[in-house]
């Protein structure tokens, strides 16, 4: 699924219109994922069960080493403009939504299902509607 996504990625950075487009067709109708190949998706990140439901924002930054569960969410939002930036070595649990522009820090975790509206802190751990920081960062 990720091989899909970084061909195309090649093929944009090369302004290559019409093939980044049809890789990324590809993989929604094989894997069902939504990676656009503008996003920016960084070394050893692992979508479970090879991406199913995963959707990600065209202009949105993921890190190395995030783990991002199946059927998340990682979107703009109505009025704000911009996309979220995900740091390195996050974990984001099943279902969750990861909405406008914020920043989740470095090694943060978000719970199953969270609505996260808001920035969260690098270390800390954010669950529920709308999320809240359940762990600061120590």
């Amino acid at each position: 699924m990720l091989y899909f996504y970084r061909i195309s990625r090649f093929f944009y950075l090369l302004h290559i219109p019409f093939v980044p487009w049809v890789l990324k067709v590809v993989n929604r109708i094989l894997f069902s994922v939504s990676v656009p190949p503008s996003a920016k998706v960084g070394r050893n990140v692992i979508f479970g069960y090879q991406g199913l439901g995963i959707v990600v924002h065209r202009h949105a930054v993921i890190g190395n080493n995030v783990i991002i569960s199946p059927n998340v969410v990682i979107g703009g939002r109505s009025g704000k403009a911009g996309a979220p930036l995900i740091e390195d070595d996050v974990l984001i649990g099943a279902g969750a939504s990861v909405l406008g522009p914020i920043r989740i820090g470095r090694g943060a975790k978000i719970g199953a299902n969270a609505v996260v509206l808001a920035d969260v802190p690098a270390g800390s751990i954010a669950v529920g509607v709308p999320a809240r920081i359940c762990k600061p960062n120590e």
